[in-house]
């Protein structure tokens, strides 16, 4: 096989696996939002996200991603991460509301990152702004500027490592 044709192999391959990848992904979240398992609700979610899927693999490069059974560790590494960063925050949001004196100190902090891919930039800034008490405010080459309700430290790779190091190790691998 020559190298062109190699290439476009490996493209059409990056292109089905990111496909695939992103249509369970906008399928599996139709199937959360609506919690059913009617039929027609199921059959309209899988084409949808059918649909979905193919405009967004077909007309960016970003979704091509191809997948190995390292990345999808990784990926399942990253959503417990997550889960579990998203109940910590909901715990230290209670005490907030429920502490009879708020003690904060809000403040507008920076991070490094390390991830090169838009879809990789992107997913680590939702899952910053989705955990309560942090909300991305900019992205600047390798700095996010992050607005977080009780500012622990100013240093950056302090920050950094406080804010987005659950996330950024596994999305890393994930998406570069």
């Amino acid at each position: 096989m020559s190298k062109l044709q190699q290439k476009d192999h490996s493209s059409g391959v990056a292109w089905a696996q990111g496909f695939v990848f992103l249509w369970g992904f906008l399928f599996a979240v139709w199937l959360v939002i609506n919690a059913t398992s009617e039929f027609s609700v199921v059959l309209v979610g899988a084409v949808f996200s059918f649909a979905l899927s193919a405009i967004f693999v077909w007309r960016s490069d970003v979704w091509r991603i191809g997948f190995t059974p390292r990345k999808l560790y990784h990926f399942l590494a990253y959503t417990g991460a997550f889960f579990v960063e998203m109940v910590k925050a909901n715990i230290n949001m209670m005490r907030y509301v429920y502490a009879p004196r708020i003690d904060i100190r809000p403040g507008i902090v920076k991070i490094n990152i390390r991830l090169r891919s838009p879809i990789g930039r992107l997913a680590l800034a939702n899952s910053i702004a989705l955990t309560p008490g942090s909300l991305v405010m900019d992205i600047s080459d390798d700095a996010m500027f992050i607005h977080w309700l009780d500012v622990k430290t100013t240093d950056p790779e302090a920050a950094t490592g406080m804010i987005a190091g659950a996330f950024e190790k596994h999305l890393e691998v994930v998406f570069g």
